[in-house]
């Protein structure tokens, strides 16, 4: 699991079946002073999160078992909003 801030999001027409509804979200991994750590990548929104928000992320089979679908192209999942952090 790690922490990112939201920056953007992804529409999508054709996709695979199992990402059909699921809100797309592009992620920005962050380390505890909020400061970008690594490249971004798309995650499979649970919970409404919005641009600019702060959130957690599971991957791999973590992130599927939020939807319930164990066998989905889901690699990575926003499973909390982030209120508050410090160091």
């Amino acid at each position: 699991m790690f922490m990112a801030k939201i920056t953007g999001s992804v529409v999508s027409t054709k996709k695979e079946d199992s990402l059909t509804g699921k809100k797309l979200m592009i992620v920005q991994p962050v380390d505890a002073n909020g400061e970008n750590v690594r490249s971004e990548e798309v995650a499979c929104d649970s919970v409404g999160a919005g641009i600019g928000e702060y959130v957690l992320v599971a991957r791999g089979n973590a992130a599927r078992s939020v939807f319930a679908e164990p066998n989905s192209a889901i690699d990575s999942a926003i499973i909390a909003i982030v209120d508050s952090f410090d160091k």
